[in-house]
């Protein structure tokens, strides 16, 4: 599905010098993986979420999705591609306050071309067990909550891969078990799903898991037996 070869990014500071992000990144994602991308901050692991998740482009090496190098896209091509293909989910939440729950995931259909949207929201948040707070707001749901709107959010245009960047970062231990459970239900279901953590036993909880050092790779292994949600873990 997701193909990095030798995938560079270099930023230059407002006085000319040079930071180098990421170095000589080759990675293969498979179409039904969990894939969490590992590493402490300053690793390169939110850069190298925004490039796959085409919200940045990188300076060296080739991107390509079901063999389509997406790098050289026009920029309204790259726009389609995101809106219909990825689904993003932040450690901040980005709920309006004043909408519902359902109003929330109902957000990003106003930029779809389906000829039917009927419905989707509410089955985007049955996909994570939130069909009783429909009708509740930001401030009347709780941490947790939030985070699985937000995810709602995320899945309801159906997007082929879903990102998560540090999405348990805002939550105590049981809220953070309760969305990895939601991932980890939203993948044996058939999504694809990148997440992206500083926490190892997190991202213990996924297939394979893949090491960031200094922009680097410097791991990558696949998990045979994935750690489950359980009432012992939480």
């Amino acid at each position: 599905m997701i193909e990095l070869g030798d995938i560079g990014k270099t930023y230059t500071r407002p006085t000319g010098d040079s930071v180098l992000a990421l170095s000589d990144i080759s990675l293969r994602i498979e179409r039904g993986e969990f894939v969490a991308i590992v590493g402490a901050s300053g690793s390169g692991k939110s850069t190298l979420m925004n490039i796959v998740g085409l919200l940045d482009l990188p300076t060296a090496g080739r991107y390509s999705w079901d063999g389509e190098d997406v790098t050289t896209l026009a920029s309204n091509r790259q726009a389609e591609m995101r809106n219909k293909k990825i689904g993003f989910v932040f450690q901040a939440f980005h709920l309006l306050p004043r909408t519902t729950a359902l109003e929330n995931v109902e957000l990003p259909l106003l930029y779809s071309d389906r000829k039917s949207i009927k419905d989707l929201s509410r089955r985007a948040l049955e996909a994570v067990n939130l069909t009783d707070r429909i009708h509740h707001r930001p401030s009347e749901l709780s941490g947790g909550q939030q985070q699985r709107v937000a995810i709602a959010r995320a899945l309801v245009n159906e997007p082929d891969l879903l990102l998560a960047d540090e999405p348990t970062g805002n939550l105590d231990r049981t809220s953070a078990l309760e969305i990895i459970s939601v991932f980890q239900a939203l993948n044996r279901a058939g999504r694809t799903i990148v997440l992206i953590t500083h926490d190892r036993e997190i991202a213990s909880f996924a297939g394979r898991i893949v090491r960031l050092e200094r922009g680097r790779l410097v791991g990558d292994e696949r998990v045979a037996a994935p750690r489950a949600v359980t009432q012992e873990a939480q």
